[in-house]
């Protein structure tokens, strides 16, 4: 009998510590279970409140008025310029950045002379605040005292208010976003490309896989991690733009420019329609998700395809 039980009780042992281990793992979560509670659960449960109701966003007072807010979005031909342009926007600035981050991550990984210094030039506007980065551009864009319009007149050109355009300004809003935040993409590809292990390269030159035909062939599938991580972060901050849009147009020319973050502020403070501005609010907010799971579940697949 005591033979049996020494025999039986080692293995329990492990068992249970192995359980302990399990249970204070999970406990692990909890700190970010909550963040997560009180950042994004309790906001936009909040936020689904306040759209249903007509408040100013300053009275103590409310009324509940359903879904109309929503139904009411149907209608507005503001909102519908808004979120064309967010559109815009978001998926502009991801084409733009995934091309040139993918560009410069392949340049400045080769045997290229200061490509350090590369990568840190490249990668500072990253680093500069969005609003500041919007006053330069407006400094070289206004009409009045404007670089560009500076520029111009000094071949006898007449100066053009080139923000005043509502296409012109959207693509310079797209093209200010996209050089900015291109540097995130190429140390995302960078990082994928030096990922790459050599051996398989070599393999693919000994077949006579070289230059373009193993680029495509070896690097690119081998970079899908990359292209998942840098495509979503690049499009979810392109649809959530905001701060250069409010500085380099304010939304102008009328509400022509105005992704639906600016619009948002607007109705919210300018219009004093808090529930409005939660409706609006809550449709970014499904767009963004609805769009970052169908990119992150096609991804998956795409991987898999590749690796099986």
């Amino acid at each position: 009998m005591t033979e049996t039980r020494a025999l039986v009780a080692p293995r329990l042992r492990p068992r249970g510590r192995a359980r302990w281990r399990g249970a204070s793992v999970n406990v692990m979560y909890l700190p970010t279970l909550l963040l997560f509670a009180a950042f994004i659960v309790y906001p936009v449960i909040s936020g689904i409140g306040i759209a249903m109701t007509n408040w100013d966003g300053y009275s103590p007072t409310s009324r509940n008025v359903g879904l109309d807010n929503f139904f009411r979005l149907l209608s507005d031909g503001n909102f519908g310029t808004a979120l064309l342009n967010t559109l815009v926007y978001g998926i502009g600035s991801t084409v733009i950045q995934q091309v040139l981050g993918l560009g410069l991550a392949v340049l400045v990984d080769s045997k290229l002379r200061g490509r350090n210094l590369a990568r840190a030039v490249i990668y500072l506007p990253v680093l500069v605040s969005p609003v500041v980065m919007g006053t330069m551009y407006y400094l070289v864009f206004r009409y009045n005292q404007g670089a560009l319009n500076d520029v111009l007149q000094l071949f006898g050109a007449a100066p053009a208010a080139w923000l005043s355009d509502a296409g012109f300004a959207v693509a310079v809003i797209v093209l200010i976003n996209s050089l900015q935040f291109v540097g995130i993409s190429m140390i995302i590809y960078l990082s994928g490309l030096q990922s790459v292990p050599r051996e398989i390269k070599e393999a693919a030159a000994l077949d006579g896989a070289v230059g373009w035909k193993q680029f495509r062939a070896i690097t690119i599938p081998q970079l899908m991690p990359a292209f998942a991580s840098s495509v979503v972060i690049n499009l979810v901050g392109g649809l959530k733009l905001y701060d250069i849009v409010q500085v380099l147009t304010g939304g102008g020319p009328g509400y022509a420019t105005n992704s639906v973050s600016t619009l948002i502020g607007k109705t919210y403070f300018g219009n004093q329609a808090a529930g409005y501005a939660a409706a609006q609010g809550l449709v970014l907010f499904l767009i963004i998700a609805v769009v970052t799971v169908a990119l992150n579940v096609w991804f998956d697949r795409r991987r898999t395809r590749i690796e099986g």
